[in-house]
């Protein structure tokens, strides 16, 4: 799917995905990634929900997002909820959505101007 809201924000934008891709500005990416409208972390080292470490999700956390989206895949599949209660502890504010829905979620907030980082799981 095609995303052309194109607000002049951000350095980061998502203009399109599809299952095997995520296009940040020109570049399509096809393996996991962080993205935040000022960020773009790429490779991201898991590929599934199953790979996810507290030590991947530091990652996140240290970029200081208000809030995250974690885009699981294709399907939606939850972490186990000891991994999403380090963003808790933090107060950082999670959303676990498939990949298609945080892109669009992810291109709304970077409207907003909001601290937004979201992170796709992208199998190899």
């Amino acid at each position: 799917m095609e995303l052309n809201l194109d607000t002049g924000e951000g350095r980061y934008q998502i203009r399109a995905y599809a299952n095997d891709f995520i296009q940040v500005n020109q570049q399509k990416i096809r393996h996991s990634l962080i993205v935040m409208p000022d960020k773009l972390i790429e490779p991201w080292p898991p590929h599934c929900i199953a790979d996810l470490t507290t030590d991947y999700l530091q990652i996140i956390i240290d970029l200081r997002p208000s809030i995250v989206l974690l885009g699981s895949g294709e399907d939606l599949a939850f972490p186990d909820a000891a991994l999403l209660n380090v963003f808790y502890q933090q107060k950082i504010g999670i959303e676990v959505m498939n990949n298609g829905a945080a892109c669009r979620t992810y291109t709304v907030l970077m409207s907003e101007e909001r601290n937004v980082a979201a992170a796709f799981l992208l199998a190899e």
